[in-house]
């Protein structure tokens, strides 16, 4: 647009060079039938109109446009497209000629005008030399691209907002939004969904522009709201590079995903709380849980669930992040609870995996067990009859009834009975102990930590690694077992010719099966006994290898003797 004084105002390319070509030769013809223009005051056809028109143009506004100039026969005088900006100028301050002034009054963004201006509202009988001659008639194909008053502030129209919203944005809180950002005829300048990255920032010390600044607060998270900014509040007179032309109003279309102060801590809000908690988890506890983890918009970035398998480790050790560390503190076994974890207490500004940098964390727990490793086995007697003189001990043969689960009240067996000599190593140590002491048909709950139990392995498909255990037993039968280390006593005085009697053939030499005959003869009897629980052929078996001191397959009368004339311990036998 030709100044009053022929003066141009350079400004930086808006629209791409095809789009503006196009939108320029696209002038519809003057409609058969239309009055004559008589030339006295400006003529307007409004060639194209945009459905939505929130604001036009009035006198004192700012406004960015684009414009052929043409006389009458079509000839061109001027263009900003060939310039490559658009002409900017307050309308109704003299900065235009009178016919321009007028013309653009009303005009919404994206509208498309074609002006025809009178001599005495243009240039007069003066023109300009060389370029506009006297008392000449001016066409204008007229494109409005930006509108702005220097009243303008921070507009904001919020078009999504979530239900609940516990915070909102406020002064120097860091932030993590997606957003497009558009000048004000809809052109994309920038856009954080191209770059799939959200923009990071501190909000209100000055890292954004100031109407970004004023426009993110009192957001919540999963809030979509788009802020339009005028130029003095954004990029000004010189704009920002290319991308953004002097004195251009900005759109942001915002989506705000996460929000933390530097100054926060993790926060916990309990979900569900068993109503009876014996115990609460300590620093140096050992814990399995379950977990959802999710971002603070609701992306699943982990779970524990879709690997069927818990979590396990250590807590305040440093095993897990700060924030879990302190999140998984206090709680009860059965307990649910979520922990939100600011990034300084999560993974930072790096993130990790699929979890971006400066990422708020949430995590949906639900503990299942925890012991600490010195803890031993808790014995809880359910039921002791009135009676309950002989009590069991090492070497005694046990028949015991059973139930087994885990802390969280999965059931691993029901209803199954069990024989064991007491000692022997044929249970876990956790489950040796907690039959100790125990009469026939008491009850008692025992819980056994992993390192008395099963430990990190487990049984696979039965007990997860590093379980705690609960049996629910009852004692059903006892056998009183032999002295420690004797597998076979005898009930009464051991014949001083015990060898003879063996030796029935009398050759001095006892094998095998003479040695089984009469050790078995003396337990029918009642005069001896074998240690319960075992193979009475593998015991005697044993005995005999033990007085065969020189491995023939015979004893002899000089290898032969009772557990009493022994120099050396560790022998199970007679």
């Amino acid at each position: 647009m030709l100044p009053r004084r022929w003066r141009h105002r350079c400004c930086s390319l808006l629209l791409p060079a095809l789009l503006v070509s196009w939108v320029a030769c696209q002038a519809p013809p003057v409609p058969a039938g239309e009055q004559p223009w008589d030339e006295q005051d400006v003529h307007i056809e409004r060639s194209f109109v945009p459905e939505q028109c929130v604001r036009t143009v009035r006198s004192g506004d700012f406004v960015r446009y684009h414009y052929h100039g043409t006389f009458p026969d079509g000839s061109k005088f001027d263009s900003s497209y060939d310039r490559g900006s658009t002409f900017n100028a307050f309308v109704g301050k003299g900065q235009l000629i009178a016919g321009m002034d007028k013309a653009l009054v009303g005009m919404c963004v994206n509208e498309r005008r074609f002006v025809k201006i009178p001599p005495k509202l243009a240039y007069g009988s003066e023109g300009v030399s060389g370029v506009i001659p006297p008392n000449a008639v001016l066409h204008f194909d007229v494109l409005l691209i930006d509108l702005w008053n220097s009243e303008d502030e921070v507009q904001i129209q919020t078009y999504m907002k979530p239900e609940k919203c516990t915070r909102t944005i406020q002064v120097s809180d860091f932030v993590r939004y997606h957003y497009n950002g558009t000048f004000l005829d809809g052109t994309l300048f920038d856009s954080s969904h191209n770059r799939m990255k959200t923009y990071d920032t501190y909000v209100g010390i000055g890292w954004l522009i100031p109407g970004m600044d004023k426009g993110l607060l009192g957001m919540c998270v999963g809030e979509k709201r788009i802020i339009t900014i005028p130029p003095y509040l954004a990029y000004g007179e010189e704009g920002d590079g290319k991308e953004i032309p002097g004195q251009a109003s900005l759109v942001f279309d915002v989506a705000l995903l996460d929000l933390h102060n530097p100054k926060d801590g993790i926060t916990i809000e309990n979900q569900q709380v068993p109503e009876s908690c014996e115990r609460k988890s300590q620093t140096g506890d050992f814990l399995r849980y379950h977990y959802n983890g999710t971002l603070l918009d609701g992306t699943l970035f982990d779970s524990s669930y879709s690997r069927n398998h818990t979590y396990d480790t250590y807590i305040g050790k440093g095993y897990v992040i700060a924030g879990m560390d302190e999140g998984l503190l206090g709680v009860c076994i059965g307990e649910k609870r979520r922990i939100i974890i600011p990034p300084h207490l999560g993974y930072g500004e790096e993130g990790r995996g699929k979890i971006p940098g400066s990422a708020v964390l949430v995590f949906d727990i639900h503990v299942i067990d925890f012991h600490n490793p010195l803890d031993s086995v808790n014995i809880t007697t359910r039921y002791k009859p009135s009676n309950c003189t002989v009590l069991s001990k090492k070497g005694d043969y046990l028949k015991y009834h059973y139930n087994a689960s885990l802390l969280d009240g999965t059931l691993i067996s029901l209803g199954k009975t069990y024989n064991i000599v007491l000692g022997s190593g044929q249970v876990v140590l956790g489950m040796d102990m907690g039959l100790r002491d125990m009469c026939v048909g008491e009850r008692r709950t025992v819980v056994i930590p992993p390192h008395l139990g099963y430990g990190e392995a487990g049984v696979e498909g039965e007990v997860p690694g590093s379980a705690v255990l609960v049996f629910d037993i009852e004692l059903l039968e006892l056998v009183s077992g032999l002295p420690d280390g004797y597998m076979f006593v005898w009930h009464g005085d051991v014949s001083p010719n015990l060898f003879e009697e063996i030796d029935k053939d009398n050759n001095g030499e006892v094998f095998l099966e003479e040695f089984s005959e009469y050790i078995q003869a003396q337990v029918d009897s009642g005069k001896g006994k074998l240690a319960p629980g075992f193979d009475s052929a593998k015991i005697v078996k044993n005995m005999f290898t033990n007085q065969d001191r020189n491995g023939d397959g015979k004893i002899t009368a000089e290898e032969f003797k009772l557990k009493d004339q022994e120099t050396t311990e560790g022998h199970d036998e007679l």
